[in-house]
């Protein structure tokens, strides 16, 4: 079950306007609309294609977003807002197959991230992807 918070659902509506003011001509957009370090984060349980569209906007100065943000702020910092470089943890997960596909669209940096991957379950994908998709509780 997700939870947005007030200012998850504002942060949410801000990025989708900035989308809808920077779908114009490429010479009138100006980069960067969000300040900082931020990523929007989907997840989608089973199929891929199930997609129920909903998010959780990261930002990163200072964390926000989500309940563990300070942590997943702190990995991509030291992954250099590359998901795939979060060194993975060493855990045991069930061989049940329930699988999620994860989402990360945004800026690092100054460059764009778009980070979509596939995993056999939650736990794997929390093992490979640290806090930045605890997105729940």
């Amino acid at each position: 079950m997700t939870y947005i918070t007030r200012a998850a659902a504002a942060a949410g509506a801000l990025l989708t306007a900035v989308g809808l003011l920077t779908a114009g001509p490429a010479q009138a957009t100006s980069g960067a609309a969000i300040p900082g370090n931020w990523l929007y984060l989907t997840i989608d349980r089973g199929d891929a294609r199930s997609s129920d569209g909903s998010g959780t906007l990261l930002l990163c100065n200072p964390p926000a977003g989500h309940r563990h943000a300070t942590e997943a702020c702190s990995e991509l910092t030291s992954a250099g807002g590359d998901i795939g470089r979060i060194p993975a943890e060493k855990v045991f997960c069930t061989m049940i197959y329930a699988p999620v596909t994860v989402h990360a669209r945004g800026r690092w940096n100054g460059r764009s991230v778009d980070f979509k991957e596939t995993y056999t379950s939650a736990c794997v994908m929390k093992a490979r992807t640290g806090h930045v998709f605890a997105v729940d509780g």
